[in-house]
């Protein structure tokens, strides 16, 4: 692979609510045994690029922990391999990073000793599926200065928190607002650009100059009319988690077959950290309908249309439907979850009922566990 990898990880995200108060969104569960960043550092490993650094900051300690070890992506090799940064302060430098493109700034050193005629550059917040290296074809072929993914969205699709684009017939943008109220385009920027490496650390360091900080505020859209921009669409599958509504949609979209197919059968495979756990066990009068239960779980009631992530414990005649339950939750006997986002390690005691009447409900227990 002619190209290096970043991952952009370090943002604080304020639409999921509770759920990123002590997790970076790039360590978000997702399908039951993934984190979100999976799915970019599959797409990674699988388009056979060999040098990827992943920068984070907000709420790092998981997200960390979880790249701890690169041999489950197989970056683990002498040439290449997954490199993990964190702001560092430094004699001419007192800041964490200001924008996407200070964090790029500030790693410089990452690109300028790397010999790869070419950079990939995407978030972390994203579940998708995607070679790279046709991405790159394309770029080439266009003879682009960058290539930004895109994807056209649904009509009534709320576009208020993504970049939206317009392209001409070559596909060649001419158009890009970023999060618009009213937006003027249905097409949205994935997060996901190719670019070449001398050109953008060239774009970086004036930018940095400039003190504007912003990847797609002061590179993409500043440059739009004085660089070759293209769009690459993609088709497949491709959801951000970036708000409470998406992350929960996302992950009900796993309980689909097509969804489960394309993503647990279909190669390239989607890798990640394993744990050494027992297999999940239905003990007498468990049900089960419609649902993900991972590792480590032990059901004793109902679970309907769920997402239940390793180590959750449900009590005895407990009723479990359209809720996703995150890592490590107990749930006490004759308990009611409906409509809900139960966040990892909590403590429901017994005969706790949490219901969604008006959208989705996150929940946060952190009760003592008692065994009732």
């Amino acid at each position: 692979m002619k190209a290096i990898g970043i991952i952009l990880a370090g943002g604080k995200n304020h639409g999921l609510g509770p759920l990123s108060e002590k997790r970076a969104v790039g360590a978000m569960p997702v399908a039951g045994s993934y984190r979100a960043i999976d799915f970019c550092l599959s797409n990674m490993a699988n388009s056979k690029v060999q040098k990827v650094g992943v920068f984070t900051q907000y709420n790092s300690g998981s997200l960390n922990s979880h790249l701890s070890s690169s041999k489950w992506w197989d970056f683990g090799r002498k040439q290449g391999g997954l490199f993990v940064f964190t702001p560092s302060i430094t004699a001419d430098n007192g800041f964490w990073y200001r924008g996407t493109a200070d964090s790029i700034y500030q790693n410089l050193d990452f690109l300028k000793s790397s010999h790869e005629p070419y950079v990939i550059i995407a978030s972390a917040d994203c579940v998708y599926k995607l070679d790279y290296n046709k991405v790159l074809d394309y770029h080439i072929e266009k003879k682009a200065d960058i290539t930004v993914v895109c994807k056209d969205m649904p009509k009534g699709t709320n576009l208020e928190r993504y970049g939206t684009v317009k392209m001409n017939e070559e596909c060649r943008i001419e158009g890009f607002e970023e999060k618009p109220l009213v937006a003027k385009s249905n097409t949205i920027s994935c997060g996901i650009y190719i670019v070449r490496r001398h050109q953008l650390i060239d774009m970086v360091e004036k930018a940095a100059k400039e003190e504007r900080y912003d990847f797609v505020r002061d590179i993409l859209i500043r440059y739009k009319d004085m660089k070759h921009i293209y769009g690459y669409k993609i088709k497949d599958y491709w959801s951000n988690i970036g708000t409470v509504e998406d992350y929960y949609r996302t992950n009900m979209d796993f309980l689909k077959p097509e969804t489960r197919d394309y993503f647990f059968k279909q190669l390239p495979e989607v890798y990640s950290k394993v744990a050494d756990l027992p297999p999940a066990k239905f003990n007498t009068g468990a049900r089960v309908k419609n649902s993900l239960v991972a590792s480590g779980c032990i059901i004793n009631g109902t679970v309907e249309n769920s997402v239940v992530f390793r180590e959750a414990y449900i009590g005895n005649n407990c009723v479990i439907k359209n809720s996703i339950i995150l890592n490590d939750v107990y749930i006490g006997d004759n308990s009611h979850i409906e409509n809900c986002i139960v966040e990892s390690r909590g403590t429901m005691r017994a005969g706790s009922e949490y219901i969604g009447d008006d959208g989705i409900r996150v929940v946060v227990e952190r009760n003592d566990r008692y065994i009732l």
